[in-house]
């Protein structure tokens, strides 16, 4: 395993006192949550099977293509989507796959901090990615130039605070409500508008100081 495997510090939970939505786990959901929260291992090939593409959709667009990670990524954020089912910290308030979304986006986002820090946020040289492509002469350039936008917008990503990086995440790349989001990330509506505004303008306020240091 890699270092990712080590992000079982912050993980998602009610906020105490707050009513959650009406459950929207349909029966099979629900079979399979029960069966981990009772130790039961004997569905542990219907969870894979249940949860595996939307785990490896989420890894993929988190960390931008087929990281160099990815298996071990997955692995990470299946061993924690069973930990916070088993300790009960999926209260049943929000859909299965959206908790698995959750818990990957935040395995995967540390992952995205832990290389920031260690400076090997890029994996790939520019050849390297041009020598991928199936594409030739300037579509290359555009095309190599599109990905390098995005991975410094994960890199900018990976250095805001977890919760506006995790907000923005939630609802502008995997398509998450702010009421599902605030039940996922356990604050109230207001406070995930909050920290997807302050969020967006933070990232903003990144690019083009970005933008800036290029010129």
């Amino acid at each position: 395993m890699t270092a990712a495997s080590s992000s079982r510090g912050r993980w998602l939970r009610l906020v105490p006192g707050q009513k959650p939505p009406a459950p929207t786990l349909r029966a099979e959901d629900e079979e399979l949550v029960d069966a981990v929260q009772r130790g039961d291992r004997r569905l542990g090939d219907r969870l894979y099977a249940r949860l595996i593409r939307i785990v490896d959709s989420t890894v993929y667009r988190v960390a931008g293509g087929r990281d160099s990670e990815h298996d071990d990524l997955v692995q990470t954020a299946f061993e924690q989507i069973v930990i916070t089912i088993a300790e009960r910290k999926y209260a049943k308030a929000c859909s299965l796959t959206s908790w698995a979304a959750a818990v990957t986006c935040n395995v995967t986002l540390h992952a995205l901090r832990r290389r920031t820090s260690q400076r090997k946020i890029f994996d790939c040289t520019e050849a390297a990615e041009a020598a991928a492509l199936d594409v030739g002469g300037d579509d290359i350039e555009r095309t190599v130039e599109a990905r390098r936008k995005l991975q410094r917008v994960r890199e900018h990503l990976s250095q805001m605070s977890p919760e506006r990086a995790e907000a923005l995440l939630l609802h502008d790349m995997l398509g998450k409500d702010l009421s599902e989001i605030a039940v996922l990330t356990g604050v109230s509506v207001a406070a995930a508008q909050s920290r997807l505004v302050r969020g967006r303008h933070e990232l903003l306020e990144r690019l083009r100081a970005g933008a800036v240091e290029d010129a």
